[in-house]
């Protein structure tokens, strides 16, 4: 062995030379693909691809060009692979569109969510419309009620309608001079006929009716005869008096009281009568008759004691009896 050559104890005989790194103990690098020591000195010539310290690096996936200009590799679409089909034939792959979907599928929800949104404000929106134009109690009210109030209403309207023409009339005629003031003499003269009758101070003709009371085992009492008289005057009598058989005659008003008597005898404010008891009403004589015949009423009651009840229609009753006018000591009329 030579002196430029050692032995390694490997089998791989020394070169005389300098030290390469990649080795121990200045070992050559046994890779077959190992760089060139010299091309790794800071100090060797960069080669055509490589940067030198004064010039930036490539980006990555740009090839440079001879001529100075690159070329983006990214942007170069790639050519699918042919993949063998059934026929032995190559066919080529299509590139998967799943991403685009998948972009698709996102941007369908979000739409989907903003649409939803925006109806929901809509509605909410027009509910509140509805609640604050609507009126709670005309809103809860059926048509057939509406129609029967605005019905009641025009009938209320027409009623007062007429009474306030009738109040203009009689204001007009009052205001007229000579004709206001016998207008006002008529009014009152009217109104004292009316008062004097229901008092027993006048007399009183018109149609009504006779109703007779005949005893039997029992004595006609005080109490069916008050019974008949208020039945009588919730059919509209106007004016009553009772006779006795004596001819013995009493106005009946408001305040005359019946008490029962000696043998049988009625007490009529104060005067005796005896029967048989005979009440004179002006009125209307069915309703009159009609209220003393219900079932259980006066008729049946005095039937029922044995005794009897007759009616005399008459087309001009008369009632003459009076009363003597009442002294009023507490009451005074209201200026």
């Amino acid at each position: 062995m030579s002196d430029e050559q050692t032995d390694t104890g490997t089998g791989w005989p020394q070169p005389a030379g300098p030290v390469r790194p990649g080795g121990p103990a200045g070992e050559p690098d046994p890779r077959p693909d190992a760089p060139d020591p010299d091309e790794l000195s800071p100090l060797a010539p960069q080669g055509p691809g490589q940067p030198s310290e004064d010039e930036p690096a490539a980006e990555p996936g740009v090839e440079p060009v001879d001529d100075g200009a690159t070329v983006d590799l990214s942007a170069v679409s790639r050519s699918p692979e042919p993949v063998a089909g059934s026929d032995g034939l190559a066919e080529p792959v299509e590139e998967s569109a799943a991403p685009v979907v998948a972009g698709r599928s996102r941007w369908s929800a979000a739409g989907v969510m903003i649409a939803a949104l925006l109806a929901l404000l809509g509605f909410t929106l027009v509910v509140q419309l509805k609640t604050t134009s609507t009126d709670p109690t005309l809103g809860a009210t059926r048509q057939e009620d509406l129609v029967r109030i605005l019905s009641d209403l025009d009938a209320r309207e027409n009623r007062l309608q007429q009474d306030i023409r009738a109040l203009e009339d009689s204001q007009r005629q009052l205001r007229s001079g000579e004709q206001g003031r016998q207008a006002a003499l008529d009014e009152a003269t009217r109104r004292a006929d009316e008062l004097g009758i229901l008092a027993g101070t006048l007399p009183a003709v018109g149609p009504g009716l006779t109703v007779q009371f005949d005893a039997g085992v029992k004595p006609i009492s005080a109490n069916r005869v008050l019974d008949a008289v208020q039945e009588l005057r919730g059919a509209g009598a106007e004016a009553m008096q009772i006779s006795g058989g004596d001819r013995a005659t009493v106005r009946i008003i408001a305040s005359t009281y019946f008490l029962d008597g000696d043998n049988g005898s009625l007490m009529v404010e104060g005067r005796r009568l005896s029967g048989p008891y005979t009440i004179t009403v002006i009125g209307d004589p069915a309703t009159m008759r009609t209220a003393l015949n219900i079932p259980g009423g006066v008729v049946a009651s005095v039937r029922g004691d044995g005794g009897n009840v007759t009616f005399g229609e008459r087309e001009v009753a008369e009632v003459s009896a009076l009363h003597v006018p009442i002294k009023l000591e507490h009451a005074r009329p209201v200026s």
